[in-house]
C-alpha cells in the first residue's frame, strides 16, 4: 500500500541577499523561438539577482515506498542516463501494475542530495502547461511572469543554473480518449512545445514522464541525435511480491505470478479474492483452470478499453479469440479495416503495452493474457 509522503520544501541562500535565486541570461536559448521571446531591459534587469544557490524538494504527491522488489537493473539504468550520459528527458512506460511510478520515487529516494530542485506531479487530473509552469515557479519561489512564454524563460534559466529534477506521473491522462495513442487533447497540446524545447534546450536538468503509453516524441526520435531515452517495463516475476499477503502453497506462487503477467496490481487484488474465497490456498484457486477478472481489474480493465479507437477495439476483439501468437496477415484478413487503419491500429496497441510483437522465424502479435479474457468476458458483442 502507498501513503502519500510529506511535502519537503526548504530553500538554502548563499549570498546575504534576500532573494532566493539568481536568474541571469542564458546563453542557450534561441532568442528567435515564437515561445521564448527576447525580453526587454526592463525585464531583463528585473531577472538579475544576487547569485545564490536554490535548494527545493516538493513531494508532496509522490508515493512512499515500503518495499522495492528486484529493480536493480532498471535503477542502474536511470542513473546511467542522468549521471553518465545527461539524458534531459527519459520517459518510463508499461502497462499499469508494472511498477513505473514506485521504480522512479526509489530512485528519487537514493538520488534526492545529488539534485538541488526535485519536485514530483501527477497528471491524474491534469492542468493545463501554464498553470504547471506557474505551480513549478512557485516551488522555486518564483513570482511566475504574465505570459507563458515568459514563465517558460524563467523556468528555463532555473533549469540551465542548477541541476534539477521533474517527474510527470500519469502521462497517459493528456492524450485523447477514443483514438489513436499519444494523441495530445487541445488544452494539453502546449506539453507537446515543452517537451520539445526540453530536448532542444541546452540545460543540466531532467524531466521523467510515467506513462501507460508510449508518447510520440519518445518513438519518433532517433535518441543518438537528442538527449532522451525510454524504459519500458514489463511485469515482475519474482516470489517476493506475494510475501505476506495470507497466501498459501508457496511453490505454487510463481505460476500464479505467471497467470498475471506480473501485474503487482492485479496480482494484489486476486490475492485479496483467493484469501477470501480460498482460505488462501492458491493450489485450489488454480486448479479452477480459469484466469479470474476480479471486480477491481474489471473497472480497471474496461476503463482501458473504453479509451481505445474504434479500429483498436476491432482488432482487439478479433485478436482476443487467439490463445497463442498470431502473424500480421493472419489477423488482418477477418478484418474489414483499410492497410493504414489497421497497421495505425497495430502500432497503437503496442505504444499502450496492450499487444507484444513477438520475433520468431515470423513476426507475431499477441494480445496481454489479463485484457484477453477480459474482452472475450465483457467486450463481446
Amino acid at each position: 500500500m502507498f501513503y502519500f509522503g510529506k511535502s519537503i520544501l526548504y530553500y538554502i541562500n548563499s549570498s546575504q541577499n534576500s532573494n532566493i535565486y539568481c536568474s541571469g541570461k542564458n546563453p542557450y536559448f534561441d532568442f528567435s523561438s515564437p515561445i521564448l521571446n527576447q525580453p526587454n531591459k526592463e525585464e531583463e534587469k528585473s531577472n538579475i539577482n544576487t547569485e545564490s544557490k536554490l535548494s527545493s524538494y516538493d513531494l508532496t504527491l509522490a508515493p512512499e515506498i515500503i518495499k522495492f522488489y528486484q529493480r536493480g537493473t532498471q535503477l542502474e539504468q536511470l542513473s546511467d542516463w542522468i549521471f553518465k550520459q545527461n539524458t534531459c528527458l527519459i520517459s518510463v512506460s508499461g502497462l499499469y501494475g508494472t511498477g513505473k511510478t514506485t521504480l522512479v520515487k526509489r530512485f528519487v529516494d537514493l538520488n534526492l542530495h545529488k539534485f538541488a530542485v526535485v519536485i514530483w506531479r501527477r497528471l491524474k487530473y491534469p492542468q493545463s502547461l501554464n498553470l504547471l509552469v506557474s505551480d513549478l515557479l512557485n516551488v522555486c519561489q518564483q513570482e511566475p511572469q504574465s505570459t507563458l512564454d515568459k514563465q517558460l524563460r524563467q523556468l528555463f534559466d532555473i533549469l540551465a543554473n542548477q541541476k534539477c529534477l521533474i517527474i510527470l506521473d500519469d502521462l497517459q491522462n493528456i492524450f485523447i480518449p477514443g483514438k489513436f495513442a499519444g494523441q495530445y487533447k487541445v488544452e494539453y497540446q502546449d506539453y507537446q512545445n515543452f517537451f520539445t524545447m526540453i530536448r532542444e534546450v541546452k540545460h543540466q536538468s531532467h524531466v521523467i514522464v510515467i506513462s501507460q503509453q508510449q508518447s510520440p516524441e519518445m518513438e519518433c526520435l532517433d535518441d543518438e541525435l537528442y538527449p532522451i531515452k525510454s524504459l519500458e517495463l514489463s511485469g515482475l516475476y519474482d516470489v517476493d511480491i506475494l510475501q505476506n499477503r495470507g497466501l498459501k502453497n508457496e511453490d505454487y506462487w510463481l505460476q500464479l505470478i505467471d497467470l498475471y503477467a506480473g501485474s503487482f496490481i492485479d496480482l494484489k487484488s486476486v490475492s485479496i479474492l483467493i484469501n477470501k474465497n480460498y482460505d488462501g490456498q492458491v493450489a485450489d484457486f488454480l486448479a479452477e483452470n480459469t484466469l479470474h477478472i476480479t471486480n477491481q481489474m474489471q473497472s480497471r480493465l474496461q476503463e482501458i478499453f473504453n479509451h481505445l479507437s474504434t479500429q483498436e477495439k476491432e482488432i482487439v476483439l478479433h485478436l482476443s479469440k487467439f490463445e497463442i501468437p498470431v502473424t500480421r496477415d493472419y489477423l488482418k484478413e477477418s478484418l474489414s479495416l483499410s492497410v493504414i487503419d489497421f497497421n495505425n491500429g497495430l502500432q497503437s496497441l503496442q505504444q499502450r503495452y496492450l499487444v507484444t510483437k513477438i520475433k520468431n522465424n515470423k513476426i507475431l502479435f499477441l494480445l496481454s493474457s489479463v485484457f484477453r479474457e477480459y474482452v472475450r468476458n465483457y467486450c463481446q458483442n
